[in-house]
């Protein structure tokens, strides 16, 4: 009974410990950014831009996120939780889970040399690593839900840079 309880837990153990990081300061962000983001149903949007170097022979994540400066009311304050919603890949590799550690920034045709917080995860850079695009996802999230006044609601729908 103990070692069907403990499997599952063991299995999430493993792998919430591939995705593990500490605050690594900041750093300038490069011309070769991975740009990714979304936008609310109610107007505005988000985007994030990344990039990965090696750091100690481990995988830093760099990053900035930028919003609208015009959206609607329903959306003001509630980009960090989108931003908590988001996860970092590699490849098709998860490297960081919760990007709210990012930098917000202003909206920007581009975002290199902008100054960027970034973490240091557990993951050992790789030959190859390099070559690879790290990417932000996002899932659908609703930010805004009022069903007291008829319904009123604003969901974030992940695509296209949209700050």
């Amino acid at each position: 009974m103990l070692v069907k309880f403990m499997s599952p837990l063991l299995g999430i153990a493993a792998l919430s410990a591939c995705t593990v990081s500490e605050p690594a300061g900041v750093s300038r962000l490069q011309n070769d950014l991975s740009l990714s983001g979304g936008r609310y149903t109610s107007g505005g949007g988000i985007s994030v831009a990344l990039e990965t170097r090696e750091q100690a022979g481990r995988t830093l994540v760099c990053g900035v996120w930028a919003q609208s400066k015009q959206q609607s009311i329903l959306t003001k304050g509630r980009a960090y939780k989108v931003l908590d919603s988001g996860t970092a890949y590699l490849g098709k590799e998860t490297v960081v889970r919760g990007l709210s550690f990012l930098a917000e920034v202003s909206p920007s045709q581009s975002y290199a040399d902008k100054e960027a917080n970034c973490v240091l995860t557990e993951r050992p850079w790789q030959a190859g690593d390099e070559a690879k695009t790290v990417q932000a996802r996002f899932p659908r999230v609703t930010v805004y839900i009022d069903a007291g006044s008829g319904g009123v609601s604003a969901y974030f729908i992940p695509g296209e840079p949209g700050a």
